[in-house]
């Protein structure tokens, strides 16, 4: 397995793959890592869904962008943020992600932007049509890569929100329409006290309101990624490899 660090458009990477040597992939999973997290958060990730599903091994590549920002000024120097965050909510006076969802919070069309850059470049530096690139990420990573996937001239060839929620709702709404059938794959868990299942049970009405084939699994537990959601994960990913 081999492990690069680079720099795809406006975003620090860390690219995993396999792949025998001069082997171009199929497919490609461009994985955002969550708020506070540092940069390599999700990175041993591509070497567990390569164990569970080998053939992903053969033929995916792994990408997982740093967010730009540091947290460093609220204490946390090796954490990393796409998008500041309210103090009411960083220190609990405010829970209500229902009413945050209302907004379109200040800083998101900037990691809009710069998460569009590495995909461009990752798309054109493997070859790889949007439609051969899986979008997704954890907590604030997904949600991110929801509101990228949502606005791309052409759609990806899926979507995984890793207990994301629904943000910029009035334009997500309006963006979603021009997805249907684009396949999503969304986990949370029943139990998380950071962004609430109610939430995200918001997020996948709206998507299946809007025609998009939704994969949802709910789990027993926190703000997390658990082992049956990394299992169906892989599946998701297996399914989007091109027919042969």
């Amino acid at each position: 397995m081999k492990r690069v660090s680079t720099r795809l458009g406006e975003l620090d990477c860390q690219i995993v793959d396999a792949l025998p040597p001069g082997a171009a992939p199929e497919l490609a999973l461009l994985l955002c890592h969550g708020y506070g997290a540092p940069a390599t958060d999700l990175v041993p990730l591509a070497a567990e869904l390569m164990a569970l599903r080998p053939d992903l091994a053969r033929h995916v590549r792994f990408v997982f962008p740093a967010a730009p920002l540091s947290l460093m000024e609220l204490g946390m120097p090796s954490s990393r943020a796409w998008f500041h965050l309210p103090m009411e909510l960083l220190t609990g006076r405010q829970r209500d992600w229902d009413a945050y969802a209302r907004n379109v919070p200040e800083g998101l069309p900037a990691a809009r932007r710069a998460v569009m850059s590495a995909l461009s470049a990752l798309s054109a530096g493997t070859g790889l049509p949007y439609g051969r690139i899986v979008l997704g990420g954890f907590s604030q990573g997904g949600m991110v890569t929801t509101d990228v996937a949502l606005r791309l001239e052409e759609p990806p060839a899926g979507l995984c929100i890793l207990s994301g929620t629904l943000i910029a709702r009035e334009e997500w709404k309006a963006k979603a329409a021009a997805r249907k059938g684009m396949p999503v794959f969304q986990g949370h868990g029943r139990y998380d006290d950071i962004l609430p299942y109610q939430a995200a049970e918001r997020l996948h009405g709206l998507l299946t309101e809007a025609g998009l084939k939704v994969e949802f699994v709910p789990f027993d537990g926190p703000h997390t990624i658990a082992p049956e959601e990394l299992e169906k994960l892989a599946d998701f990913l297996v399914a989007r490899l091109p027919a042969r």
